[in-house]
């Protein structure tokens, strides 16, 4: 069987590899393969942009923060926080442990929280833009239209989808469930606990800034 870093010239270092192990270990598998077509298809929108891999931004940093960007979705990685910043953190752990350098942890903390920052992320640099690319793109094809022809079905065939836009969104769902602090207004898991019904207590911006300093005019 063809090495799969191989065959999509992945890159290929130990910190990768371990990596892509955490990820998949993690679990479940459809996460883990989300992950994987995060950075092949966040790769391939760069390119398509004139942003190309090791002149305008580091590759394995790229890689890194696109297999890592869901963590905070995993048991492992499920804390207090919304999911993104969980995982940033699990994910900054994990790569200091393995000996990555303070800067590149910094940018990979960043561009997982900030990965489903619609208005923000495209603006940061590519390492942060593309992980939002990559992973809009395989959610909801935001941008997929970008994609060199083929690559969507190598990526899916290699890493199959298996429910994964609905899997990752029920698996939001039932952490707002668990902790409704998981979901702060204006966020993405805010959002879909609103459109999805979560059971949970949505704040109302009018009714906190109407609750907010009374008796003072």
């Amino acid at each position: 069987m063809t090495d799969q870093f191989t065959e999509f010239s992945m890159p290929d270092t130990d910190l990768t590899r371990k990596a892509y192990d955490l990820v998949f270990s993690l679990g479940p598998e459809m996460l883990a393969h989300h992950s994987v077509r995060t950075y092949l298809f966040g790769r391939a929108i760069g390119e398509a942009r004139g942003v190309r891999a090791g002149a305008d931004y580091d590759d394995e940093t790229l890689f890194l923060a696109s297999l890592l960007h869901d963590a905070g979705l995993t048991e492992r990685g499920d804390g207090a926080g919304r999911f993104e910043v969980d995982g940033a953190d699990l994910a900054a752990e994990f790569l200091s442990r393995n000996g990555l350098d303070d800067e590149r942890v910094r940018v990979v903390w960043e561009a997982i929280a900030l990965h489903t920052s619609v208005g923000i992320a495209h603006r940061m640099r590519p390492e942060i833009a593309l992980t939002h690319a990559g992973s809009s793109a395989d959610i909801v094809a935001l941008g997929a239209r970008a994609l060199p022809e083929g690559l969507a079905d190598r990526a899916h065939a290699a890493f199959p989808r298996d429910g994964a836009s609905r899997r990752l969104t029920e698996i939001i769902i039932g952490q707002i469930i668990r902790n409704p602090a998981k979901a702060p207004i204006g966020s993405l898991p805010g959002e879909l606990a609103r459109q999805h019904g979560a059971g949970v207590p949505i704040p109302e911006w009018a009714k906190l800034v109407a609750s907010a300093w009374p008796g003072v005019r």
